[in-house]
């Protein structure tokens, strides 16, 4: 059973899934559809017996500008930048900083404790612990030979 998707999709990757991404990336199917789309931040996730662990690169970025929200089973992280106030007696000459925001939904199973998911921003990383429920955790116990 799949604990966590990643649109719409099990968060292990397979090779057909590739070109699915390379393709929705770009046309701006499968995702929100909005212009923070086109702004997409790569994530690893992995897995352990009590939890996944997901790691987004967003370096340069103001942790209190990034915002973590579960809904309806659904973990967005998503970020905007706030606009500065414009400095009159500074002229720019050019202007290649235009990063202005993303959203990444994750569909969380009922097997995730969604209370318990943690974030953490360090390093221009932003470290996301969601934790599976207890019951979801394999079992393990010493069997003895007799």
């Amino acid at each position: 059973m799949t604990l966590l998707k990643v649109n719409g999709a099990p968060a292990k990757k397979q090779f057909g899934s590739f070109f699915d991404d390379w393709f929705n990336e770009f046309t701006g199917w499968g995702n929100d559809g909005g212009t923070a789309s086109w702004s997409r931040v790569p994530v690893n996730i992995h897995e352990t017996n009590d939890a996944f662990h997901l790691e987004l690169s967003t370096p340069g970025l103001k942790k209190e500008d990034i915002q973590l929200t579960v809904e309806n089973g659904l973990l967005t992280i998503s970020y905007e930048k706030k606009e500065e106030a414009k400095n009159e007696d500074l002229k720019t000459i050019r202007r290649e900083f235009s990063y202005h925001g993303f959203k990444r939904s994750f569909t969380l199973s009922d097997k995730v404790n969604a209370d318990d998911i943690q974030a953490k921003y360090e390093d221009g990383v932003l470290k996301v612990l969601v934790p599976k429920k207890t019951e979801a955790q394999p079992a393990s116990k010493q069997i003895a030979v007799q």
